[in-house]
């Protein structure tokens, strides 16, 4: 039953987004293919650069859109 109640206090999930999401998945594929191709070629920098888009994907940009609205 504890369980039924923390469901009830979660926020609706009505997918009414002010941003369309497409452009936060499109980055987060993007880095993926960065630092998957500089997994291959051994280049750190293409890693990193990787890893900085999926950051910002799926976290940074997310959360400064929330806060400006």
């Amino acid at each position: 039953m504890a369980r039924l109640d923390v469901l009830a206090q979660l926020p609706e999930q009505s997918g009414d987004f002010r941003v369309s999401p497409t452009i936060f998945i499109v980055l987060m594929f993007v880095g993926f293919l960065i630092g998957t191709f500089g997994h291959i070629i051994k280049a750190r920098t293409l890693v990193a650069i990787g890893v900085a888009l999926i950051f910002l994907a799926t976290f940074a940009l997310p959360l400064a859109v929330t806060l400006s609205h």
